[in-house]
């Protein structure tokens, strides 16, 4: 399980690279998995959202263009400071929390969301509990992650760009090589999204699914609170 002592400071390393890493590094698509995600989550007007682990708050952004009221919480500190640079106007907010402990009551959202964000939860299935805590029945759970394609051939080149070419990048847009070192190793052990998906149904969440999106790289998971 990752350890919030060293992933905290890492991820404030990194911070003032983190938005240009991501478009280089995904070659911007992590926008279209973003924009999955919002469209999974329906009809987004006038409805409650809480976006945690929202890093610099692109995913919160989307929630709120779709038109939720949405609150993004991080632990991270500097990471909160460049999505507050962008908040500009708007019906997000950006607080500072633990995705394990949300600061939001039981049953007051209708939408939680993560992006990219679970796999640094110290506990990824308390990590489910909490937010399922704060979403109404009838509300939706929605997670993007990083996942391995299936199938030899692009499995096999999908690790060689994770191994070899990925740590490149990063270190030398950030200078800092053990945090894309880390990416790698983290999504290398993170489970199928079958087994993901097992994990949201044994929490209790109801129609549960998953869509694997560009042939694997990504999977967008969901599921509905009893």
């Amino acid at each position: 399980m990752p350890d919030p002592a060293l992933v905290r400071p890492m991820f404030g390393r990194i911070a003032p690279h983190y938005d240009l890493l991501n478009r280089l590094l995904t070659v911007g698509i992590d926008r279209r998995w973003r924009n999955a995600l919002v469209r999974a989550a329906g009809p987004l007007a006038g409805r409650r959202a809480v976006d945690a682990c929202c890093g610099t708050g692109d995913l919160t952004l989307a929630l709120s263009a779709a038109g939720a009221e949405v609150v993004g919480v991080d632990f991270c500190v500097p990471m909160l400071e460049r999505a507050e640079r962008k908040r500009a106007r708007g019906r997000r907010v950006f607080a500072h929390g633990d995705a394990l402990a949300l600061p939001l009551d039981d049953d007051s959202c209708d939408v939680a969301t993560v992006a990219f964000g679970i796999r640094n939860v110290a506990d990824r299935r308390a990590g489910l509990r909490e937010m399922a805590r704060v979403v109404r029945p009838g509300g939706k759970v929605l997670v993007l992650e990083l996942s391995m394609p299936p199938g030899a051939v692009l499995g096999r080149l999908y690790r060689l760009y994770f191994d070899r070419i990925l740590p490149g990048i990063g270190r030398i847009v950030s200078g800092d090589a053990a945090a894309y070192r880390y990416l790698p190793d983290t999504v290398m052990a993170w489970p199928s999204p079958e087994e993901f998906a097992s994990e949201f149904e044994e929490e209790g969440l109801l129609d549960c699914g998953f869509e694997r999106l560009t042939r694997g790289i990504c999977a967008l998971h969901w599921g509905t609170v009893a």
